[in-house]
């Protein structure tokens, strides 16, 4: 098995309702049920600010340097993520497009390199 990251992309200034945010989250929490019960989630966490605090630190001649904003500029950002351990790409993919149906949102796959 292998562990797979989903990132859930979100634009900096979502136009979402009340009645959206609700809907998205019974669907991802329905889905993530799923998962618990297939044995394939490991974790996640939808709760990343979309809000413009953000910091990015890099090093500098032995020094950190603190820069307000992402590392990448871009209309987008990680609004949430979710963790699993699924035995191949495919079945990946596979769970990657029904979160993505389910939050309605552009997500993007990407494997751990392990040990």
């Amino acid at each position: 098995m292998t562990q797979y990251l989903i990132a859930f992309n979100d634009e900096w200034v979502p136009e979402l309702t009340a009645q959206d945010v609700r809907e998205r989250g019974a669907a991802a929490r329905a889905l993530i049920e799923e998962m618990k019960a297939a044995g394939v989630f490991v974790f996640s966490d939808g709760g990343l600010d979309g809000s413009t605090v953000v910091c990015s630190v890099e090093p500098r001649n032995g020094s950190p340097v603190f820069t307000d904003g992402p590392y990448v500029e871009t209309k987008e950002h990680v609004a949430g993520f979710w963790i699993i351990d699924a035995p191949d790409l495919d079945v990946a993919l596979a769970l990657a497009a029904e979160g993505s149906k389910a939050c309605n949102r552009k997500v993007e796959v990407r494997p751990f390199l392990g040990e």
